[in-house]
């Protein structure tokens, strides 16, 4: 699948990257061409709160009509950039999602991130929206399911003190950022996955489907 930001008739890279509908225009020569411009989905919040749990079990709730993703996958080499919000990073997986959503699927991408990273980048007009749903927790059940994890991870004090800040910070600006919330601090993994499938659904009118566990801690 062509990158979306390259024109097929010129082959020029876009600046300003145009959609009108379900066209795409190159600003170079005027070109127009068929593009999906769907819906992204970001499941996101602090680590530990669920999300990489979550994120596998929607597939068997949606039926197969989205694509989910791990978003620390591309966490690589030149995409570790230090500019504050890792734009070179965030931009590589909305021309990923965009590209992904030319097979006609919306994108559940999972991983942290907050509106102004994505809303503010030539990308985002690939994208009819970008819906935020973040799950958290309290701080001690948080900094408890950190610390369970395995030392490659490398989760010490200092580096969960500030996922507890971010977790926080979430919790109080969530209603101006846009963002829904969803606490998995005494959830089960069943009640969060129905909730996000739901919450998906609630965008796409996908038919749920029905499994249970247990919350992971």
């Amino acid at each position: 699948m062509l990158d979306p930001r390259i024109c097929p008739a010129c082959a020029e890279i876009g600046e300003r990257l145009v959609v009108e509908g379900d066209v795409r225009v190159c600003d170079w020569c005027g070109h127009r061409w068929p593009f999906h411009r769907l819906p992204l989905f970001a499941l996101t919040g602090p680590s530990g709160a669920g999300k990489s749990t979550v994120g596998p079990a929607l597939l068997t709730r949606l039926g197969g009509q989205v694509l989910v993703l791990e978003q620390d996958v591309l966490w690589v080499a030149g995409l570790r950039d230090d500019v504050d919000g890792h734009p070179a990073f965030r931009s590589t997986w909305l021309r990923m999602a965009a590209m992904l959503h030319q097979n006609g699927r919306p994108v559940v991408l999972c991983g942290t991130v907050v509106p102004p990273e994505f809303e503010r980048l030539p990308e985002r007009s690939l994208f009819s929206a970008v819906h935020y749903l973040a799950l958290v927790a309290d701080a001690d059940v948080l900094a408890s399911r950190l610390r369970a994890r395995p030392a490659w991870r490398q989760w010490d004090e200092p580096r969960i003190a500030e996922m507890l800040a971010f977790n926080d910070w979430l919790q109080q600006n969530a209603a101006s950022l846009g963002v829904d919330l969803f606490d998995t601090t005494d959830t089960s993994l069943d009640a969060a996955v129905e909730h996000a499938a739901a919450w998906i659904r609630g965008y796409l009118d996908v038919p749920l489907a029905s499994k249970t566990a247990a919350f992971p801690r």
